[in-house]
């Protein structure tokens, strides 16, 4: 991981507003790079706004390595999690993704 990457991403946690969108911006920007680095800081966070933020650059990358994620995520009790995680299912568009949201609408995780 490149110490921009690694420093957007602390950047991010960032109570300066301005500062942590544009370490966001960067992060979508370099995205797909950065598939297993962007999982293993979702996996460890735990501070609920960078979480989403995460998941949201998690989708971005459009990875079928995200998949395993973007299910489980389905299943979170945080309906903004699942949304994020549906939304990137969406941008993959494989037919794993879509049986994956098929059961989530048909097990009511997401409408």
């Amino acid at each position: 991981m490149s110490s921009a990457f690694r420093s957007a991403l602390r950047q991010m946690r960032s109570r300066d507003p301005q500062r942590a969108e544009d370490a966001f911006g960067f992060l979508a920007a370099n995205a797909a790079g950065h598939v297993a680095e962007l999982v293993d800081a979702f996996r460890m966070e735990t501070d609920r706004g960078v979480r989403y933020w995460l998941l949201e650059l998690i989708a971005l990358t459009e990875s079928e390595d995200t998949l395993p994620l973007l299910v489980e995520q389905l299943s979170n009790d945080d309906e903004s999690l699942r949304r994020h995680a549906a939304n990137g299912l969406k941008r993959l568009g494989s037919k794993p993704a879509r049986e994956a949201l098929w059961r989530a609408r048909a097990n009511g995780q997401i409408r």
